[in-house]
């Protein structure tokens, strides 16, 4: 592919950092190299001798005194070279990328995915830019992409995520034979979250994305597929990834540890084409430099001594959990809210989409009485493109409440939406 449409002009002028270089290739040396170049500070000043980390299986991971050196000096942009090398292999095994065997295939850590979305939004559009999305979707994509200048298209959606016809439909005002023309305005890129959509909950079919994907063939556009609900999809087997259709190089794929190891690690990576990720990594290096070097290698150790069957076992787990909160929350709802609202059941997620009945904007429902109530839920009308458009539905997460307090909560949010009528 040529990826030159998919970068623009600020991106295409980031330079590498000969700084960043340097520190990289001396941590690829060996010990006997004498250094005068690293502008790094002297470890030995630093007020942190060694930790030990208890794991909840009664385990530990211990940094002595040298890894805690290594653990609190800069690294590398895209990442510690182990860190990289473990989740490469990862996802070879989960996604076998078609474009893996052509050297084609990069990756970069990145502090949570919602960096690696920026620099990849950050990089691809200019202003006046045609942008597809299955709105409602995650506010901070929009609140990443509106600043930009980009036209954002609306794709609809259902339970089933982002419908195929209605982007056929869409993409038909551009015409086939003006792809690959200087200066046409067809989409550059079709942003989605395939798995347990945030807020709706929806996850898209296999038959789905391959149609979306032969359409981006077609009209030669790139595929975000921001994925941070994938390891928590109910039913196995888990469902194929567009990355694992990939034939061509066009899908940026972002993943993230937030919801299944811990947010505040704040740990996600880009997986994609090695142009694109390789402009990424540069604006990294003009930005935030690296992920915390800590962070990385205390998951390292983490993921080292589970191996790829053991982070398995541990999703498994996760999943059981969120199963059992998705099920009370669903067994509340057809408990208090069947006369006053409808929804779907997620497949995946952590997140449960609401229409109520007979309320045709929920915002002053939430924003002004619910706390009346001492219930809180977000309106739906802050994932919409238009904040301002009216919006019926709310967004309850069954992550974090009891099912006690889910319970108690649906109550309270019944009792709000009959006053309301």
């Amino acid at each position: 592919m040529n990826y030159s449409r998919f970068i623009n002009a600020i991106s295409a002028a980031r330079k590498a950092s000969p700084i960043r270089i340097l520190t990289e290739l001396q941590q690829r040396s060996p010990p006997s190299l004498i250094s005068l170049a690293a502008g790094a500070p002297n470890a030995n000043t630093f007020p942190f001798k060694s930790a030990s980390i208890s794991l909840k299986n009664g385990g530990s991971i211990e940094f002595d005194e040298t890894l805690m050196k290594r653990a609190l000096q800069y690294s590398a942009s895209s990442g510690i070279p182990e860190l990289l090398s473990w989740m490469k292999d990862l996802q070879k095994s989960l996604h076998n990328p078609p474009t893996a065997g052509r050297a084609q295939l990069d990756m970069c850590v990145t502090t949570g995915s919602q960096e690696g979305l920026c620099k990849a939004f950050e990089m691809i559009i200019n202003p006046g830019d045609n942008v597809l999305l299955d709105a409602p979707t995650y506010s901070g994509t929009l609140a990443a992409l509106k600043p930009l200048g980009c036209n954002i298209i609306n794709i609809p959606s259902d339970q089933y995520g982002m419908i195929p016809e209605a982007l056929r439909e869409t993409l038909s005002q551009w015409r086939l034979e003006d792809v690959g023309k200087p200066n046409n305005t067809i989409p550059k890129l079709l942003y989605t979250i395939p798995n347990g959509g945030n807020p709706t909950g929806a996850s898209m079919t296999t038959e789905r994305k391959r149609e979306v994907y032969q359409l981006a063939q077609d009209y030669d556009f790139l595929i975000i597929e921001d994925d941070p609900y994938y390891f928590l999809q109910f039913e196995k087997p888990w469902a194929p990834t567009f990355l694992s259709m990939d034939v061509d190089g066009r899908v940026l794929r972002t993943d993230s540890f937030s919801k299944i190891l811990s947010s505040g690690l704040r740990l996600g990576f880009v997986t994609g084409p090695k142009p694109l990720i390789d402009r990424i990594v540069l604006h990294m290096q003009a930005s935030t430099m690296h992920t915390s070097t800590f962070t990385q290698l205390l998951v390292t150790q983490l993921l080292q001594r589970w191996g790829q069957e053991g982070f398995l076992n541990h999703i498994d787990s996760v999943v059981e959990f969120y199963r059992k909160q998705r099920d009370a929350m669903l067994s509340s709802a057809d408990k208090w809210l069947q006369d006053v609202a409808e929804w779907h059941m997620p497949a995946a997620g952590m997140f449960l989409w609401i229409k109520v009945k007979g309320i045709q904007d929920t915002h002053k429902l939430i924003m002004e009485k619910a706390l009346e109530k001492e219930v809180l839920l977000v309106p739906g009308g802050v994932f919409n493109i238009d904040s301002s458009e009216p919006c019926p539905y709310v967004r309850a997460a069954f992550s974090l409440s009891s099912p006690e307090q889910i319970d108690q909560a649906f109550q309270r949010l019944h009792a709000l939406i009959k006053e309301s009528m």
